[in-house]
């Protein structure tokens, strides 16, 4: 048996990996054994290739740059607003703002997310989508009843009203002890007349179940002047909520607080209140006074407008 070993060829102060290539001892037929250190010298000369040739120190990134998070949230936005939308026109509009993204990582963004990223073609509009696609065409209206104090008895009084939503602008009718057929037919004759009626250029009159509103002749007469009724589902309210948020205002603001003794004292109750609601009330819906009447002086003293008397107050400052 001879042994042949192999002597340490390496000067001290040398590379790490020039020290893991000295270590081998051959024994006998093939046998090897570790002095030292435990790698074999082929691996080892591997180690020492890839520490001459690693240029990782030298990269400032590794692969594409990553997508911007504001991008990402646009992506996601826009397919939240837009249902309808499919990821090349996503893309579209995200690159019309200035922004660089390609089809396939929008369409990722969005799978990534939980969105399919085709258009979703069977999505129908929600009905606060169809108001406001719909918002200056649109007018809705409605009936209220009113007690009033007779003598010794309570008479109930109906109230018929229509609105313009964009506006928030509100006729009455003729008040009505009991209202018919006759007089729903001549009240949507004043409505739609050609030259000054209250729904002339509007496209749709949203209105409830009422027996009353199949009065013949209602609907025809709509139809004819380019109106088109649209009658909600059963117990509905919130549908026709502008309307019905209306009926809530004029009732807490003026008439729970009043006795009202006959028609006419009525009649003079709504049309105080109109006055108060068109030209002095601030709407939160629109965030100001529907037909400002008075001009304002920001250097003006405030001045307190009083209605029925002190029951509707507002505060303006008005012009000498």
């Amino acid at each position: 048996m001879t042994k042949t070993v192999i002597t340490d060829c390496v000067t001290q102060g040398e590379p790490d990996a020039w020290k893991l290539a000295r270590p081998v001892r051959r024994e006998g037929s093939g046998n090897l054994s570790l002095k030292g250190d435990k790698a074999p010298y082929p691996y080892s000369t591997r180690i020492l290739v890839a520490e001459r040739y690693d240029g990782s120190r030298n990269r400032t990134y590794a692969g594409r740059p990553p997508i911007l998070q504001e991008v990402v949230d646009l992506v996601i936005r826009f397919k939240q607003e837009n249902p309808r939308w499919g990821f090349k026109k996503i893309r579209d509009q995200v690159v019309y703002l200035g922004y660089t993204i390609c089809k396939s990582s929008v369409k990722n963004i969005l799978i990534e997310h939980g969105y399919d990223p085709e258009p979703d073609l069977t999505v129908r509009s929600t009905w606060h989508e169809f108001i406001k696609s719909h918002w200056d065409v649109l007018s809705a209206c409605d009936f209220f009843t009113v007690e009033l104090l007779a003598g010794h008895r309570l008479v109930r009084c109906t109230l018929f009203f229509v609105m313009e939503l964009a506006t928030r602008k509100v006729l009455f009718a003729p008040v009505k002890l009991q209202p018919d057929g006759k007089y729903m037919r001549q009240v949507v004759r004043i409505l739609t007349d050609s030259e000054d009626g209250f729904l002339y250029g509007k496209r749709y009159l949203i209105h409830d179940r009422d027996p009353l509103y199949r009065t013949a002749g209602f609907h025809e007469t709509l139809k004819s002047s380019g109106i088109e009724p649209v009658k909600l589902p059963a117990r509905s309210p919130d549908l026709n909520c502008y309307a019905e948020r209306f009926v809530k205002s004029i009732k807490s603001e003026c008439l729970d607080h009043l006795i009202l003794s006959s028609v006419k004292h009525l009649e003079n109750v709504i049309e105080q209140y109109c006055e108060y609601y068109h030209h002095e009330r601030i709407h939160q819906g629109v965030g100001r006074i529907i037909e400002p009447k008075h001009p304002i002086d920001e250097r003006a003293e405030i001045v307190c407008i009083e209605r029925l008397g002190g029951l509707l107050k507002s505060y303006h400052r008005l012009a000498a």
